[in-house]
């Protein structure tokens, strides 16, 4: 079974910056929109932000918003998160998904029903 590798994950102060990478070994990106996800302790898992295939369309969390960015390298067949303002309600395990599309400008949030997953990278966001 094929898994996403995250990384760039761990302890950082409000405020931060942090970017996180997901890595797709032996599966090539450029046919699936790419999502992250997150789950604190104790709350549900909740998209964070996702990206098209063709990088044309990002959506995010009204909670990231203005803080967060996505990017993809389909070359490296990577994707990023970049974590700005960072609040220690932001500290979660954080998770990609790839969500074989076939629209390449269509990315739709959601939180199950993917075709691949990581097994996660610890972002802690404390002082």
């Amino acid at each position: 079974q094929l898994q996403l590798v995250e990384s760039g994950g761990g302890l950082v102060q409000p405020v931060g910056p942090l970017r996180l990478s997901c890595a797709a070994p032996g599966l090539t990106l450029d046919y699936f929109a790419i999502s992250w996800l997150r789950q604190a302790p104790g709350k549900e898992r909740e998209g964070v932000a996702c990206i098209s295939r063709s990088g044309g369309t990002t959506n995010f969390a009204d909670s990231v918003k203005g803080r967060f960015t996505i990017s993809r390298d389909n070359a490296k067949d990577t994707v990023y998160l970049q974590l700005n303002s960072l609040k220690p309600e932001d500290t979660a395990i954080y998770y990609c998904a790839a969500d074989l599309t076939v629209n390449p400008s269509m990315c739709i949030m959601k939180r199950s029903g993917m075709n691949y997953w990581g097994k996660g990278t610890l972002v802690t966001v404390s002082s």
